[in-house]
Protein backbone atom coordinates (compact mmCIF):
# COMPACT_ATOMS: atom_id res chain seq x y z
CA UNK A 1 0.00 0.00 0.00
CA UNK A 2 2.78 2.27 0.82
CA UNK A 3 4.13 1.87 -2.66
CA UNK A 4 0.76 2.74 -4.17
CA UNK A 5 0.44 5.85 -2.05
CA UNK A 6 3.72 7.14 -3.37
CA UNK A 7 2.56 6.67 -6.89
CA UNK A 8 -0.67 8.60 -6.34
CA UNK A 9 1.01 11.67 -4.75
CA UNK A 10 0.14 14.77 -6.86
CA UNK A 11 2.89 16.91 -8.55
CA UNK A 12 2.60 20.65 -7.85
CA UNK A 13 4.13 23.12 -10.40
CA UNK A 14 4.63 26.77 -9.29
CA UNK A 15 4.67 29.59 -11.89
CA UNK A 16 6.17 32.98 -10.85
CA UNK A 17 5.02 36.07 -12.77
CA UNK A 18 7.34 39.18 -13.11
CA UNK A 19 6.27 42.72 -12.18
CA UNK A 20 3.89 44.54 -14.51
CA UNK A 21 6.28 47.52 -15.33
CA UNK A 22 9.33 45.51 -16.18
CA UNK A 23 9.01 46.13 -19.96
CA UNK A 24 9.78 49.97 -19.68
CA UNK A 25 13.36 49.65 -18.40
CA UNK A 26 15.54 52.96 -18.33
CA UNK A 27 14.51 54.44 -21.72
CA UNK A 28 12.59 57.29 -20.07
CA UNK A 29 15.79 58.64 -18.59
CA UNK A 30 17.32 59.05 -22.04
CA UNK A 31 14.22 60.84 -23.29
CA UNK A 32 14.25 63.17 -20.31
CA UNK A 33 17.91 64.02 -20.84
CA UNK A 34 17.23 64.87 -24.49
CA UNK A 35 14.38 67.12 -23.43
CA UNK A 36 16.50 68.98 -20.89
CA UNK A 37 19.30 69.46 -23.47
CA UNK A 38 16.83 70.84 -25.99
CA UNK A 39 15.44 73.28 -23.43
CA UNK A 40 18.93 74.51 -22.54
CA UNK A 41 19.73 75.04 -26.21
CA UNK A 42 16.46 76.91 -26.66
CA UNK A 43 17.06 79.27 -23.73
CA UNK A 44 20.64 79.84 -24.88
CA UNK A 45 19.34 80.77 -28.34
CA UNK A 46 16.80 83.14 -26.83
CA UNK A 47 19.53 84.81 -24.72
CA UNK A 48 21.75 85.29 -27.75
CA UNK A 49 18.91 86.78 -29.78
CA UNK A 50 18.10 89.16 -26.97
CA UNK A 51 21.68 90.42 -26.63
CA UNK A 52 22.43 90.75 -30.38
CA UNK A 53 21.90 94.07 -32.13
CA UNK A 54 19.87 94.51 -35.26
CA UNK A 55 23.00 95.02 -37.35
CA UNK A 56 24.43 91.68 -36.22
CA UNK A 57 21.14 89.93 -36.93
CA UNK A 58 21.04 91.41 -40.41
CA UNK A 59 24.60 90.29 -41.06
CA UNK A 60 23.91 86.76 -39.87
CA UNK A 61 20.74 86.56 -41.95
CA UNK A 62 22.57 87.78 -45.05
CA UNK A 63 25.36 85.30 -44.46
CA UNK A 64 23.03 82.32 -44.36
CA UNK A 65 21.08 83.71 -47.29
CA UNK A 66 24.13 84.07 -49.57
CA UNK A 67 27.30 83.11 -47.67
CA UNK A 68 29.66 83.19 -50.67
CA UNK A 69 28.60 86.66 -51.78
CA UNK A 70 28.97 88.15 -48.30
CA UNK A 71 32.29 86.44 -47.65
CA UNK A 72 33.79 87.79 -50.87
CA UNK A 73 32.17 91.20 -51.06
CA UNK A 74 31.81 92.26 -47.43
CA UNK A 75 30.31 95.70 -46.96
CA UNK A 76 26.81 96.50 -45.90
CA UNK A 77 25.64 92.93 -46.50
CA UNK A 78 27.78 91.82 -43.60
CA UNK A 79 26.21 94.19 -41.14
CA UNK A 80 26.86 97.93 -40.91
CA UNK A 81 29.18 99.25 -38.25
CA UNK A 82 31.59 102.02 -37.53
CA UNK A 83 34.54 99.65 -37.67
CA UNK A 84 37.21 100.37 -40.26
CA UNK A 85 36.85 96.86 -41.70
CA UNK A 86 33.60 96.45 -43.63
CA UNK A 87 31.18 93.96 -42.14
CA UNK A 88 33.13 93.48 -38.91
CA UNK A 89 32.45 94.82 -35.47
CA UNK A 90 35.03 95.25 -32.76
CA UNK A 91 33.63 92.59 -30.43
CA UNK A 92 30.36 90.60 -30.44
CA UNK A 93 30.27 90.70 -26.66
CA UNK A 94 30.21 94.52 -26.59
CA UNK A 95 27.05 96.17 -25.32
CA UNK A 96 26.98 98.53 -28.31
CA UNK A 97 27.70 96.48 -31.39
CA UNK A 98 27.21 97.24 -35.06
CA UNK A 99 24.81 99.95 -36.10
CA UNK A 100 23.10 100.40 -39.44
CA UNK A 101 24.10 103.30 -41.61
CA UNK A 102 21.52 106.04 -41.39
CA UNK A 103 20.69 105.35 -37.77
CA UNK A 104 23.96 106.66 -36.33
CA UNK A 105 26.72 108.47 -38.16
CA UNK A 106 30.14 106.95 -37.56
CA UNK A 107 32.72 109.36 -36.26
CA UNK A 108 34.90 110.82 -38.98
CA UNK A 109 38.29 112.30 -38.27
CA UNK A 110 38.88 115.56 -40.09
CA UNK A 111 42.34 116.97 -40.69
CA UNK A 112 42.85 120.70 -40.48
CA UNK A 113 45.06 121.36 -43.49
CA UNK A 114 45.93 124.85 -42.33
CA UNK A 115 47.10 123.57 -38.97
CA UNK A 116 49.08 120.81 -40.69
CA UNK A 117 50.83 123.31 -42.96
CA UNK A 118 51.58 125.53 -39.98
CA UNK A 119 53.19 122.58 -38.19
CA UNK A 120 55.25 121.77 -41.27
CA UNK A 121 56.43 125.37 -41.57
CA UNK A 122 57.37 125.44 -37.89
CA UNK A 123 59.29 122.16 -38.19
CA UNK A 124 61.13 123.35 -41.29
CA UNK A 125 62.01 126.68 -39.68
CA UNK A 126 63.39 124.83 -36.67
CA UNK A 127 65.50 122.68 -39.00
CA UNK A 128 66.86 125.77 -40.76
CA UNK A 129 67.58 127.42 -37.42
CA UNK A 130 69.59 124.36 -36.45
CA UNK A 131 71.46 124.60 -39.78
CA UNK A 132 72.19 128.27 -39.04
CA UNK A 133 73.73 127.34 -35.68
CA UNK A 134 75.81 124.61 -37.31
CA UNK A 135 77.21 127.00 -39.91
CA UNK A 136 78.07 129.49 -37.17
CA UNK A 137 79.77 126.78 -35.10
CA UNK A 138 81.79 125.48 -38.05
CA UNK A 139 82.97 128.95 -39.02
CA UNK A 140 83.80 129.85 -35.42
CA UNK A 141 85.85 126.68 -34.97
CA UNK A 142 88.05 127.45 -38.01
CA UNK A 143 90.85 129.87 -36.99
CA UNK A 144 91.72 130.67 -40.60
CA UNK A 145 88.25 132.14 -41.14
CA UNK A 146 88.18 134.15 -37.92
CA UNK A 147 89.49 137.25 -39.71
CA UNK A 148 86.50 137.33 -42.10
CA UNK A 149 83.79 136.47 -39.58
CA UNK A 150 82.51 140.05 -39.81
CA UNK A 151 81.84 139.54 -43.52
CA UNK A 152 79.47 136.60 -42.96
CA UNK A 153 75.83 137.36 -42.20
CA UNK A 154 73.15 134.74 -41.53
CA UNK A 155 69.45 135.49 -41.18
CA UNK A 156 66.05 133.88 -41.73
CA UNK A 157 63.89 135.23 -44.56
CA UNK A 158 60.55 134.38 -46.12
CA UNK A 159 62.37 132.07 -48.55
CA UNK A 160 64.56 130.28 -46.02
CA UNK A 161 68.00 130.64 -44.48
CA UNK A 162 70.11 133.34 -46.14
CA UNK A 163 73.91 133.20 -45.91
CA UNK A 164 75.51 136.43 -47.15
CA UNK A 165 79.21 137.06 -47.71
CA UNK A 166 79.88 140.78 -48.08
CA UNK A 167 82.93 142.70 -49.22
CA UNK A 168 85.18 144.92 -47.17
CA UNK A 169 87.60 147.50 -48.49
CA UNK A 170 90.62 145.73 -47.07
CA UNK A 171 89.39 142.19 -47.87
CA UNK A 172 87.31 141.87 -51.06
CA UNK A 173 85.96 138.55 -52.28
CA UNK A 174 86.89 139.35 -55.89
CA UNK A 175 89.23 141.79 -57.54
CA UNK A 176 87.55 144.86 -59.00
CA UNK A 177 85.72 143.94 -62.20
CA UNK A 178 86.76 140.25 -61.85
CA UNK A 179 84.87 137.02 -61.13
CA UNK A 180 87.95 135.07 -59.94
CA UNK A 181 87.40 133.93 -56.36
CA UNK A 182 89.99 134.94 -53.77
CA UNK A 183 91.71 132.03 -51.92
CA UNK A 184 90.12 132.73 -48.51
CA UNK A 185 86.75 133.13 -50.20
CA UNK A 186 87.27 129.80 -51.94
CA UNK A 187 87.96 128.05 -48.62
CA UNK A 188 84.90 129.62 -47.02
CA UNK A 189 82.57 128.57 -49.85
CA UNK A 190 83.85 125.00 -49.80
CA UNK A 191 83.29 124.74 -46.06
CA UNK A 192 79.74 126.05 -46.48
CA UNK A 193 79.15 123.59 -49.35
CA UNK A 194 80.22 120.72 -47.10
CA UNK A 195 77.82 121.77 -44.33
CA UNK A 196 74.91 122.18 -46.76
CA UNK A 197 75.22 118.59 -47.99
CA UNK A 198 73.44 117.43 -44.82
CA UNK A 199 70.14 119.15 -45.65
CA UNK A 200 67.84 118.29 -48.61
CA UNK A 201 66.77 121.87 -49.35
CA UNK A 202 67.44 123.46 -52.74
CA UNK A 203 69.62 126.56 -53.06
CA UNK A 204 69.44 129.93 -54.78
CA UNK A 205 72.65 131.86 -55.44
CA UNK A 206 72.58 135.60 -56.01
CA UNK A 207 75.40 137.91 -57.05
CA UNK A 208 75.27 141.61 -56.11
CA UNK A 209 77.51 144.56 -57.01
CA UNK A 210 77.69 148.18 -56.00
CA UNK A 211 76.35 150.97 -58.22
CA UNK A 212 79.72 151.92 -59.77
CA UNK A 213 79.29 151.41 -63.55
CA UNK A 214 81.81 149.96 -66.01
CA UNK A 215 83.65 152.36 -68.28
CA UNK A 216 82.12 150.90 -71.45
CA UNK A 217 78.56 151.54 -70.23
CA UNK A 218 75.63 149.26 -69.64
CA UNK A 219 75.46 148.02 -73.23
CA UNK A 220 78.72 146.08 -72.94
CA UNK A 221 79.97 143.90 -70.10
CA UNK A 222 78.23 145.44 -67.12
CA UNK A 223 77.43 144.82 -63.49
CA UNK A 224 74.68 142.44 -64.58
CA UNK A 225 77.12 140.08 -66.27
CA UNK A 226 79.68 140.54 -63.50
CA UNK A 227 77.21 139.72 -60.71
CA UNK A 228 76.02 136.63 -62.61
CA UNK A 229 79.59 135.46 -63.24
CA UNK A 230 80.48 135.88 -59.58
CA UNK A 231 77.40 133.91 -58.52
CA UNK A 232 78.38 131.11 -60.92
CA UNK A 233 81.97 131.14 -59.64
CA UNK A 234 80.62 130.77 -56.11
CA UNK A 235 78.40 127.89 -57.24
CA UNK A 236 81.44 126.03 -58.58
CA UNK A 237 83.24 126.40 -55.25
CA UNK A 238 80.20 125.05 -53.37
CA UNK A 239 80.26 122.00 -55.64
CA UNK A 240 83.97 121.55 -54.92
CA UNK A 241 83.04 121.41 -51.24
CA UNK A 242 80.79 118.39 -51.88
CA UNK A 243 77.40 119.97 -52.58
CA UNK A 244 75.47 117.93 -55.22
CA UNK A 245 74.93 119.89 -58.42
CA UNK A 246 71.20 119.06 -58.48
CA UNK A 247 70.72 120.95 -55.22
CA UNK A 248 71.36 124.31 -56.89
CA UNK A 249 67.99 125.44 -58.22
CA UNK A 250 68.73 128.97 -59.39
CA UNK A 251 71.74 131.20 -60.05
CA UNK A 252 71.09 134.86 -60.81
CA UNK A 253 72.89 138.16 -61.08
CA UNK A 254 71.12 141.18 -59.59
CA UNK A 255 73.83 143.81 -60.18
CA UNK A 256 73.08 146.82 -57.92
CA UNK A 257 69.28 146.47 -57.99
CA UNK A 258 69.03 145.38 -54.31
CA UNK A 259 71.69 147.15 -52.26
CA UNK A 260 72.19 146.55 -48.57
CA UNK A 261 72.96 150.23 -48.07
CA UNK A 262 70.36 152.34 -49.87
CA UNK A 263 71.90 155.58 -48.74
CA UNK A 264 75.38 154.53 -49.88
CA UNK A 265 75.06 152.77 -53.27
CA UNK A 266 78.88 152.65 -53.66
CA UNK A 267 79.43 151.03 -50.27
CA UNK A 268 81.55 147.82 -50.46
CA UNK A 269 78.95 145.93 -48.39
CA UNK A 270 76.63 146.12 -51.40
CA UNK A 271 79.05 143.78 -53.18
CA UNK A 272 78.04 140.39 -51.87
CA UNK A 273 77.12 136.78 -52.60
CA UNK A 274 73.83 135.50 -51.16
CA UNK A 275 73.25 131.76 -50.63
CA UNK A 276 69.60 131.06 -49.83
CA UNK A 277 68.67 127.64 -48.44
CA UNK A 278 65.12 127.57 -49.75
CA UNK A 279 62.18 126.35 -47.69
CA UNK A 280 59.37 124.22 -49.13
CA UNK A 281 57.10 127.18 -49.89
CA UNK A 282 59.82 128.93 -51.89
CA UNK A 283 60.45 125.75 -53.90
CA UNK A 284 56.72 125.31 -54.55
CA UNK A 285 56.43 128.88 -55.77
CA UNK A 286 59.32 128.30 -58.14
CA UNK A 287 57.95 125.06 -59.65
CA UNK A 288 54.22 125.87 -59.62
CA UNK A 289 54.41 129.24 -61.39
CA UNK A 290 56.08 130.48 -64.54
CA UNK A 291 58.57 133.34 -64.12
CA UNK A 292 56.05 135.92 -65.32
CA UNK A 293 53.49 134.63 -62.80
CA UNK A 294 55.76 134.64 -59.77
CA UNK A 295 55.03 137.37 -57.30
CA UNK A 296 58.20 139.38 -56.59
CA UNK A 297 59.14 139.20 -52.93
CA UNK A 298 59.34 142.55 -51.18
CA UNK A 299 62.93 143.50 -50.54
CA UNK A 300 63.24 144.04 -46.82
CA UNK A 301 66.88 143.11 -46.56
CA UNK A 302 67.38 146.07 -44.27
CA UNK A 303 64.92 144.47 -41.86
CA UNK A 304 66.27 140.99 -42.58
CA UNK A 305 62.96 139.38 -43.61
CA UNK A 306 63.05 138.75 -47.33
CA UNK A 307 65.12 138.10 -50.45
CA UNK A 308 64.69 139.43 -53.95
CA UNK A 309 63.64 137.07 -56.75
CA UNK A 310 62.50 139.50 -59.39
CA UNK A 311 65.60 139.45 -61.63
CA UNK A 312 65.84 136.80 -64.36
CA UNK A 313 68.06 133.80 -63.76
CA UNK A 314 71.39 133.73 -65.55
CA UNK A 315 73.14 130.46 -66.35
Amino acid sequence: MSGDSKKLQPIIIKKIKKGGHGHHGGAWKIAYADFVTAMMAFFLLMWLLGSTTEGDKKGIADFFGSPLKVALGGGSGSGDSSHVIKGGGEDLSRTHGQVKKGETEAEKRTINLLALKAEQRAAERARLEELKRRVEDVLASNPRLASISSQIRLDMTSEGLRIQIVDENNRPMFDSGSSIVKPYMRELLRIIGDVLTDVPNRLTLEGHTDAKPFGNGERGYSNWELSADRANASRRELLEGGLPEARVLRVQGLASSHPLEDQEPLSPTNRRISIIVMNREAEDRFFDKRPDEMEPAEDTSRSGDSTSTSAPAVR
